[in-house]
């Protein structure tokens, strides 16, 4: 038994060590009869922040949504959706220049920084260093 102590008590410390993942949700809605798009989810800290440089290019480097073309291998080809971001109560909504289709698809992209910055987020998620990592979340007006 003492003989695997040593090696109990290293494991025990490695799993302590393991970060555990408080990774927020970010849910997308349309509002206003389908005219404009709540994202909610977002760290408010960082909401508060980019809100202080108003322009649509801060934005979208955080979140910014896209229509869906036909072909969806081209997704990351596609330009962005022009609009205006505002904030209420912690929540962003994104109102397009132009209104929603009703049969079109479209899709939110947000870009999640801290991801992959570890060596273990790299080895789980099998990606390059470097690589920016998003979620893309599909809706339709």
């Amino acid at each position: 038994m003492k003989k695997y102590f040593p090696f109990l008590l290293l494991l025990l410390l490695l799993s302590s060590c393991a970060e555990t993942s408080t990774k927020t949700l970010v849910t997308v809605s349309t509002i206003n009869n389908g005219k404009a798009l709540q994202i909610t989810g977002f760290d408010p800290a960082i909401i508060n922040e980019i809100s202080r440089d108003s322009s649509a290019k801060a934005w979208e480097t955080l979140m910014a949504v896209y229509r869906m073309p036909a072909d969806t291998s081209m997704r990351n080809l596609q330009p962005a959706q022009p609009g205006s971001y505002t904030i209420h109560n912690n929540v962003v909504v994104f109102t397009p220049d132009t209104a929603f289709s009703t049969q079109q698809t479209y899709f939110f992209r947000y870009y999640d920084f801290s991801a992959g910055s570890t060596l273990t987020d790299l080895i789980k998620s099998r990606s390059k260093p470097g690589a920016l990592h998003y979620t893309d979340l599909i809706f339709k007006q």
